[in-house]
């Protein structure tokens, strides 16, 4: 495996892998500050604190990144989750050296102009009311914040208008100072790098980083519940879903194959069952969502009014038999889908840069190809079977929008599984 890790005095983790016959680079910074990091009235600051990045820092204008990153031929951006916040750039390996040093310019020497500031407050409660109209998206935010209430882990990663608004300089200061640390940072490269320059550019210029590790929040507990919004939709959104595995679950695999199983891709139980065999939906898809210590399984389904009374129910009777009954073949066809992302990601400096970086947080290295590879085959359709049985058996959790009066109740989701 080419991948190399190195810690740095610092705590710092920089990582690796030199990919052959490539002639570009793909770079980028991960902080381990996300949306659940947040105290309530921070809630949405680690999104606004992405979006400042870009807006100057003491030696160069929100202008000169942009087209000092250009004129090299790359481009910049950056995107924050529940996790984490990254920075990233792609570009020409000869110009990896000015990638860094922006990167660390704009973590370490932001401005936070009052007027950007402003103006990009302004965009961020554009972007959260493009979310609210547009209710495929908005429902997952439903769904997350009614399977975590109460806890950051289910805030929606924007922030509300009215906290975004009350944000000035000092809350920005104050949120980086106490979550952007060594410690929680992992810089990555993947393409034509070289990982001894890249540890000594690193040191150089991103020493400013506070030292001390950020205190842990707490641990997510997975509650189950029900958020609806009934709206004059044409169909209804729904997202039924049950408690997942987190990143280090021995069962994350089996849970991740049993996912795309059932719901996975056109062969698929539910596509299969609801959308070709019914004709009940246009679109369903079922997931799994692992994080550091919690996760979150189930399916996405919209469909007409007068469809969701059926659609429910032979959705859910799918993930049951499916949980007794899934065949050799269909895993066989799940883990065929698993190899194929793995492998693209190795065939992609952007990718593999991303890859590496989560890799890293995650399990503190880098998985080998081989490793995961592996951990995929080694699962029998036994305990694939048992991982989709397992989450079924946890507090339903329901988020739907639009015609909502015939969506079931938790209570009801729980009642159709049992009699399946």
């Amino acid at each position: 495996m080419s991948a190399r890790l190195t810690t740095l005095p610092s705590g710092l983790r920089v990582v690796t892998d030199a990919m052959e016959r490539l002639e570009t680079a793909s770079l980028g910074v991960w902080i381990a500050a996300g949306s659940r990091h947040e105290a309530r009235n921070e809630h949405g600051l680690s999104h606004l604190l992405e979006h400042m990045a870009f807006k100057g820092t003491r030696r160069r204008s929100a202008r000169a990144i942009a087209e000092e990153i250009e004129a090299a031929g790359g481009d910049l951006n950056a995107a924050t989750s529940t996790e984490h916040t990254a920075y990233y750039a792609h570009l020409l390996s000869v110009d990896a050296p000015l990638a860094l040093d922006i990167l660390a310019d704009i973590l370490t020497e932001s401005a936070f102009d009052e007027v950007e500031l402003e103006r990009e407050k302004g965009v961020i409660l554009q972007e959260i009311g493009a979310v609210e109209d547009t209710p495929d998206d908005l429902v997952f935010d439903l769904f997350s914040a009614a399977a975590f209430p109460g806890q950051a882990i289910g805030r929606p990663i924007l922030g509300t208008p009215e906290r975004v608004s009350s944000f000035g300089r000092e809350a920005i200061g104050a949120y980086l100072e106490g979550h952007y640390s060594s410690p929680a940072t992992v810089v990555a490269a993947a393409g034509a790098v070289d990982h001894d320059r890249i540890c000594a550019d690193v040191e150089r210029l991103f020493g400013k980083l506070a030292p001390q590790k950020a205190a842990r929040g707490p641990a997510a507990v997975y509650r189950g519940g029900e958020a609806r919004v009934k709206r004059r939709l044409e169909q209804a959104h729904i997202v039924i879903g049950f408690e997942g595995l987190a990143y280090d679950d021995p069962d994350f695999y089996a849970l991740q194959i049993f996912a795309n199983a059932v719901g996975g891709g056109m062969s698929s139980r539910l596509f299969q069952e609801v959308r070709e065999t019914r004709g009940l939906a246009y679109s369903i898809h079922a997931f799994h969502w692992g994080y550091s210590d919690a996760g979150l399984f189930g399916f996405y389904a919209a469909t007409g009014a007068r469809d969701v009374p059926e659609l429910t129910p032979v959705a859910l009777d799918c993930l049951a038999r499916a949980a007794e009954d899934l065949s050799e073949a269909e895993a066989r066809r799940a883990r065929a889908q698993m190899k194929v992302s793995l492998l693209a990601a190795l065939e992609s400096p952007s990718q593999r840069c991303e890859q590496i970086a989560r890799q890293t947080m995650a399990f503190g290295r880098v998985l080998s190809r081989e490793e995961i590879v592996a951990s995929i085959d080694a699962l029998t359709i036994a305990e694939i079977r048992a991982a989709g049985a397992r989450a079924l058996r946890s507090a339903p959790t329901v988020a739907a929008i639009g015609p909502v009066a015939k969506v079931y109740s938790p209570d009801r989701v729980a009642e159709r599984l049992r009699a399946g």
